[in-house]
């Protein structure tokens, strides 16, 4: 009796910083263990080989923001059984989103010596945004135990059990003392999916909101507190666009304060 055929795995790279793609390397044993149930056809941040598609489960990083990235990233759709998407950049347009708010011609043309030879899009989006993904994951850089979680899940072909709490359930469960109420200190805490194990507020530093926002932010309600505390408009438009500024939770509350 033949063995049942390996599902094949292909993980791809837009507009990034690899950050993620090095999550998944960094499993280290775990990967061997991944190898033996999957066939790693493409991964290029691991190795040279490419196996020609279709794939089972296309893993993708990076955000689309350039016409050559859009139309990629149909191919890679067409080309996929599963479409799991990693990091901030890819489920959220990344910190290259900053664009979105700003005008790219002049930013082109103050970073670039000859702007006519660039190529780029006037927004930088997230995958979803051009073809359907089948599960999100978040993070800057991504939890790599909630990534081998999606990945087990999907050869189980059960749903992930990745938890949708704020950070602040991650504070009280290490027990950190809450950084706002102690030394009044901005903090995403209250609105950012967990996953970091409240690395931040540990070292008594606010949360940055690297894992994109929780299931049902009340984001008004925590940039009220912000203000009581002291916070300027500006400084609140700041804390909301870091690497998940075009996520729409954080970019409503960001052009809300920003039009105040």
């Amino acid at each position: 009796m033949a063995a049942p055929r390996k599902q094949t795995l292909a993980v791809w790279k837009f507009s990034s910083c690899d950050g993620c793609q090095l999550s998944l390397l960094d499993c280290e044993d775990e990967l061997l263990t991944l190898a033996e149930q999957l066939d790693i056809a493409y991964f290029l941040e691991a190795g040279s080989a490419v196996v020609d598609g279709p794939y089972d489960v296309s893993i993708v990083e990076g955000s689309i923001t350039t016409a050559h990235d859009a139309e990629r990233i149909r191919e890679v759709r067409r080309q996929s059984r599963a479409l799991i998407t990693i990091g901030a950049c890819a489920t959220a347009g990344g910190i290259q989103a900053l664009r979105n708010f700003a005008d790219v011609d002049a930013f082109t043309r103050i970073v670039y010596a000859t702007p006519d030879f660039i190529s780029t899009l006037r927004t930088s989006t997230p995958i979803s945004a051009h073809v359907t993904v089948d599960y999100e994951l978040n993070g800057c850089p991504i939890n790599k135990r909630q990534l081998l979680e999606v990945i087990g899940a999907h050869l189980a072909r059960r749903r992930p059990r990745v938890r949708a709490h704020s950070v602040c359930v991650e504070c009280k469960r290490r027990g950190t003392v809450c950084v706002m109420v102690a030394h009044g200190t901005p903090c995403l805490g209250p609105v950012t999916h967990a996953g970091c194990g409240a690395l931040c507020p540990a070292y008594d530093r606010g949360c940055y909101g690297c894992y994109g926002p929780m299931e049902s932010p009340n984001a008004a309600s925590l940039s009220a507190q912000m203000r009581e505390l002291g916070s300027e408009q500006l400084d609140i438009v700041r804390v909301y666009r870091t690497f998940n500024a075009a996520s729409e939770p954080f970019r409503k509350e960001s052009e809300a304060h920003e039009r105040d």
